[in-house]
């Protein structure tokens, strides 16, 4: 449970190193770009296909979030996880797969943590006044999100597709 919290919240902060804003820093700290321009132009699309998926959550009738506006969050958070689900599966190497504890499996317990991590009650202003300024996503579309795009997830809860819970092969965004 400890990575799917503060473990993705670490990768989340690594990530960061190399998000839209990160990615224009040299190892030394200074704005230089240092890709190439293969890796700048693969990553933007990877990126916009984040900016895309966030478009569609609909905060409420009419009111999406802004895609462009929380794509260096929305980058992090899906990088984050995915470093912090490699790490934890790493250290079942070897080793025989935890039993089940409460009827949930180790992958299952990953994955609660994670999404029990972005647990919140907005009021409906307060989601609107995120949703059209904060480069932060809303909480449950930062659940949402990034467990979709993670084949992982829905193979350790067992949704199929169609479902907001899994984005089609085709669809999946992918950072790293």
């Amino acid at each position: 449970m400890n990575y799917g919290d503060a473990g993705a919240t670490i990768g989340h902060e690594l990530t960061h190193g190399f998000d839209d804003e990160g990615a224009r820093f040299d190892a030394e700290g200074n704005l230089k770009n240092w890709w190439t321009l293969e890796d700048s132009r693969n990553f933007e699309a990877r990126g916009e296909c984040v900016a895309k998926q966030f478009d569609g959550f609909e905060v409420e009738p009419g009111l999406h979030e802004n895609g462009k506006l929380v794509e260096g969050e929305s980058i992090a958070d899906l990088g984050g996880l995915v470093i912090a689900y490699a790490a934890f599966r790493n250290t079942l190497k070897g080793k025989s797969e935890p039993a089940a504890i409460d009827g949930f499996t180790a992958d299952q317990r990953f994955f609660i943590s994670y999404a029990q991590s972005w647990a919140d009650n907005f009021r409906p202003e307060f989601a609107r006044l995120i949703a059209q300024t904060d480069v932060h996503p809303i909480d449950r579309f930062r659940t949402l999100g990034p467990l979709a795009n993670m084949p992982q997830f829905a193979r350790a809860f067992e949704c199929k597709t169609p479902s907001p819970m899994v984005r089609p092969e085709g669809q999946r965004c992918r950072i790293w």
